[in-house]
């Protein structure tokens, strides 16, 4: 497993109970009660490390190379996955996820965004930067899914869409723009997770939902700490400032109503039990649509289109 910066006093700490606990199962030592003090020294380091984590230290979780991706989630909360590919213009877009599915007996269309566990298919998945394709893959299925009255739930993790010379060309900004605009009028219950990075337009393009859920270690921002960084103080070292000002984990964001629920996580993060965090993105989920779903088509747009107008309102001082 990889290890961050802060995390090392408690890999080496976990190393060190997992030698002795293969010592005494070898030697058939007595040495539980040792590793029952380390144990309970590793849970009181646990609980001090990582509730007091800075927003940066925070949003590395986010990016821990560990962490839970789409295709994990589907495969722990969902039955018999179908995965559907190409826009019907272009291409198929790696990069994005789509498809239907049950969980827990209904149907669903399941998007997200897909990075990649190891070099060959980060470059395959192009590391969770959609193209063009996949912002009209997606459309095209939730389009289909209105069609059979099926509800959409939408896994958010990129750290925004690919801004290549060929995506500009092939319509990046249009595919996005067309996105919002059609994803208002989906007349079907939409709920989205961002289960690690939402960066920028990137993660708003599959993101006009009735309710958005956040997991606890996840962000969702207009930009990267590393960008803010980078044209405020001209100097991208300077991130973790930029991360503590942007205010663009799960606690700020319920308070501006930029998302409705924070998922948790394990101490850690999502890596550290996947089959958990599931379980929670799953009951909330279903959760969520079951309250949607009590509403008429008109009710459901109305609240949408109402959920978005109250973000970034605009107060005038009297």
């Amino acid at each position: 497993m990889s290890r961050l910066d802060f995390e090392k006093p408690i890999c080496e700490l976990e190393d060190k109970i997992n030698e002795l606990r293969s010592f005494n199962s070898e030697k058939k030592a007595n040495l539980s009660p040792e590793i029952k003090k380390l144990e309970n020294k590793l849970v009181k380091m646990k609980i001090e490390v990582y509730q007091k984590l800075s927003p940066w230290q925070r949003i590395q979780i986010a990016r821990h190379p560990d962490r839970p991706h789409t295709l994990d989630y589907i495969r722990l909360i969902a039955e018999d996955f179908v995965e559907l590919h190409g826009d019907r213009l272009f291409a198929d877009d790696y990069a994005m996820i789509a498809g239907f599915a049950t969980v827990d007996s209904q149907k669903f269309l399941v998007i997200g965004h897909q990075k990649g566990r190891d070099i060959k298919e980060n470059v395959m998945r192009n590391f969770g930067c959609a193209h063009p394709e996949g912002y009209r893959k997606a459309m095209r299925l939730m389009q289909m899914a209105e069609k059979f009255n099926l509800p959409i739930l939408i896994f958010i993790d990129t750290p925004g869409a690919y801004p290549g010379i060929g995506a500009e060309e092939r319509g990046q900004a249009q595919a996005i723009a067309t996105n919002l605009m059609d994803m208002a009028r989906v007349a079907v219950p939409i709920v989205a997770v961002v289960i690690g990075e939402g960066g920028s337009g990137g993660a708003l393009g599959i993101g006009v939902a009735d309710r958005v859920l956040i997991l606890k270690h996840a962000y969702y921002s207009v930009i990267s700490p590393e960008g803010c960084a980078s044209i405020l103080w001209r100097n991208s070292v300077r991130a973790p400032d930029a991360a503590q000002a942007l205010k663009i984990m799960g606690e700020d964001l319920i308070e501006f109503g930029m998302v409705e629920g924070i998922v948790e996580e394990p101490l850690g993060g999502a890596h550290r039990d996947p089959e958990i965090v599931a379980a929670n993105i799953k009951k909330a989920a279903i959760a969520h649509i079951g309250e949607l779903m009590k509403l008429s088509k008109k009710e459901l747009l109305d609240t949408r289109y109402e959920r978005f107008r109250r973000i970034g309102k605009f107060i005038e001082e009297k």
